[in-house]
């Protein structure tokens, strides 16, 4: 009754008007008439089958010593380090372009000798090969494996197997068969290595821990983001060792000379190097008229990549620790992939010099 009370208040024309507009809605409705046929849908084209050309590529790993990006597992030997001899007669070294690592070290009489050490590309022969000094064992402590020299004071040698490094001397039997003396040197700086036959001696010593911090490439490295430009590094050792490194854009690489001229390898290539660290080290005098670089410790040096140089902070903990590098802000230094050579020159008695290019 309240619901039909609304419409009883409607005029019957109204009325009349909303029913036959629903009579003629239920009519339009009707099931006996004929509805219209739906429209057929078109079928759809196969989609063409998707082949992938994409190859997953070979894993790689980090160079331990260089930063260089290599095979997976393909650098699993140990490194091998070698004292080799930097007297005039000694040159031209054999395989010293190879090595990861140089370091440049004084010893008596205002000479230097090197701590090279190789570890992505083990050359077949290195030499010449000389006698230990009191240094040593401080660097090479850091890179494990082997360490191959010709002897040296018993003091220095007793310092040197007192250490984790697998020592390979000259003159032991058990030596003979990977040291030979050259017919076409002179002694003492003939004796030679045959490298690659002592590394496979000892394949189950285990590869370098990772040494430095490298950028991807040489023109992300932290010297040359933020160093200055510069055409020449010159590193005076002593009255007697000066040694120049002149950027190379041609090659991308520090190019060696001495007061001699060109500083060659056996091949008759020029040494280079893709970063050069001139490290300013303390001298400790305490064995007379040998000199002993104070590498553990902390000090001032200079980092060379991409034809510019920065000055940075380098400090070391432990024989065993890696040498550490950090800029102005404490930064982590960050070298470029490839080889590197450490000048270690002392502290008042030599120099570092930086030559900016001429405009």
């Amino acid at each position: 009754m309240t619901i039909l009370q609304p419409l009883a208040r409607l005029r019957t024309p109204a009325i009349a008007l909303i029913v036959g507009s629903l009579v003629f809605a239920m009519a339009g409705c009707s099931p006996d008439e004929p509805q219209p046929a739906a429209s057929a849908s078109a079928t759809p084209a196969p989609s063409p089958s998707f082949s992938s050309t994409y190859v997953t590529p070979d894993p790689t790993a980090i160079a331990p010593l260089t930063g260089v990006t290599v095979p997976a597992g393909s650098l699993a030997n140990p490194a091998l380090s070698v004292k080799i001899d930097n007297h005039e007669a000694a040159r031209p070294q054999i395989g010293l372009n190879q090595a990861d690592l140089v370091f440049e070290i004084l010893v008596e009489g205002g000479l230097t000798r090197y701590l090279a050490v190789w570890q992505s590309d083990i050359p077949k022969l290195i030499g010449p090969v000389r006698s230990i000094r009191p240094v040593d064992p401080q660097i090479a402590s850091a890179f494990n494996g082997i360490i191959a020299y010709s002897g040296g004071q018993q003091m220095f040698v007793d310092k040197m197997l007192n250490t984790p490094v697998f020592n390979a001397i000259h003159g032991q039997a058990s030596t003979d068969s990977v040291f030979y003396r050259a017919d076409d040197r002179s002694a003492p700086h003939d004796v030679i290595l045959r490298a690659q036959d002592l590394v496979a001696q000892h394949a189950d010593l285990a590869a370098p821990p990772v040494q430095f911090a490298f950028s991807l490439d040489g023109p992300s490295s932290t010297a040359a983001k933020d160093g200055e430009p510069t055409a020449k590094i010159t590193d005076v050792m002593s009255d007697i060792r000066t040694v120049a490194w002149a950027w190379s854009e041609k090659s991308g690489t520090w190019l060696r000379s001495t007061r001699d001229g060109k500083d060659l390898d056996a091949s008759g290539k020029q040494l280079h190097a893709t970063n050069v660290i001139s490290m300013v080290v303390d001298t400790d005098w305490r064995y007379g008229y040998i000199p002993w670089p104070t590498v553990v410790g902390k000090g001032t040096a200079f980092v060379s990549s991409e034809g510019k140089s920065i000055r940075v902070t380098w400090s070391k903990k432990s024989a065993e620790a890696p040498i550490r590098l950090v800029d102005g802000q404490g930064a982590t230094v960050r070298l470029a992939p490839g080889n590197s050579w450490f000048q270690l020159v002392p502290n008042g008695s030599g120099s570092v010099s930086l030559t900016p290019p001429t405009s």
